[in-house]
């Protein structure tokens, strides 16, 4: 950094700015310092950085599934926000075991990582407390945990269920299932909503018409696929499902259509996510947006927010309203009118 600056004729302090994106640096002089920087293949050394700052630049995630397409949504948006920054992301899955879970954030905490955000599958708050002592900020994403005063950032889950719940009475569903999720706040808030839109319109609740998923997020869709056999196997059986998530819905499509059923005709099927797979779906999947990309946005901002800070501030809550996004699956020729808010893709 010594020889740079003395090239240029500018400060160490000037190259240690553009190094770490910081905006107090004119183009002109960043553009000069990054070319040098790349002529000589310069690299700053991390790990001494790290002894002089106290700050590693890195920031962890975990997540219930690295394969899951909504938690790689929020993983690529929270990257590129954070990347501006100087900051970078590492990414673990706790593959919904609150075991695994625990040990992936005590090897992020070993490494003293700058900040943590988490999509947690426990429902207890222990670990939370021994991450408070460390003081190493931690932002939750898609789950909250009752009693923990902690940043948050998620969709509104019972609107969710009566969304999805509601539109599939609007198509003219009269046996409306459920294939739900874990015990969870987002298990537990989808299915109070789905309760709340069939009670609304003076529906009766049919136990066997909720399926419950112990792990909502791996292996989802052959869980689904079991799911919708139980449910075909039901006498009447269901003329709709909401499904927790999407790829349980697409599991649960793909065995009611390898059994000759109809979709939507005979069951029609929504999902949660928004997740773009239209070309690989034999029928093309209607679901609840959840703004994954926003919540990887937000949660950024957040985390950054509090590394900038010279002292905490106060624990946000940012809590989304969900979005219904009508496609095939859905789309029955005795369906009301949507609202101008619903968008429809065929």
């Amino acid at each position: 950094m010594k020889d740079i600056a003395r090239d240029l004729g500018v400060s160490v302090i000037t190259i240690s700015k553009v190094l770490r994106n910081h905006p107090d640096v004119g183009d002109e002089t960043r553009e000069r310092v990054l070319a040098r920087v790349k002529e000589l293949d310069y690299r700053p050394n991390l790990a001494a950085r790290s002894l002089v700052t106290g700050r590693t630049y890195l920031v962890g995630l975990v997540v219930p599934d690295l394969l899951h397409p909504f938690f790689a949504e929020i993983a690529k948006s929270l990257s590129e926000i954070l990347r501006g920054s100087g900051y970078y992301l590492i990414i673990s899955s706790s593959e919904e075991d609150p075991d695994i879970e625990e040990q992936e954030i005590s090897q992020l905490l070993a490494r003293r990582l700058d900040a943590i955000i988490i999509a947690s599958c426990r429902s207890t708050v222990d670990l939370f407390f021994r991450i408070e002592k460390q003081k190493t900020p931690y932002v939750l994403i898609d789950r909250v945990l009752p009693g923990l005063a902690a940043n948050f950032i998620g969709v509104d889950d019972e609107a969710v269920g009566r969304l999805a719940t509601s539109h599939l009475i609007d198509i003219g569903c009269k046996r409306i299932a459920h294939i739900r999720g874990p015990e969870t706040s987002t298990g537990i808030r989808r299915v109070e909503g789905y309760r709340r839109a069939l009670a609304q319109t003076g529906r009766r609740v049919v136990d066997n018409y909720i399926i419950t998923e112990r792990k909502g997020d791996v292996d989802t869709k052959q869980r689904g696929a079991d799911a919708m056999r139980e449910l075909l196997g039901l006498n009447p059986r269901p003329d709709g499902v909401f499904c927790f998530n999407d790829p349980l819905a697409m599991g649960a499509m793909n065995y009611a259509i390898d059994q000759g059923i109809r979709i939507p005709e005979d069951i029609a099927v929504i999902g949660c996510g928004n997740l773009h797979y239209d070309d690989s779906l034999r029928v093309p999947l209607s679901s609840i947006d959840q703004h994954s990309r926003r919540i990887g946005e937000e949660a950024a901002r957040i985390a950054l927010g509090i590394l900038n800070s010279k002292m905490p501030p106060r624990p946000e809550t940012v809590v989304l309203q969900p979005e219904l996004i009508v496609r095939r699956s859905t789309q029955r020729r005795e369906a009301k009118q949507a609202s101008s808010k619903t968008k429809s893709r065929s």
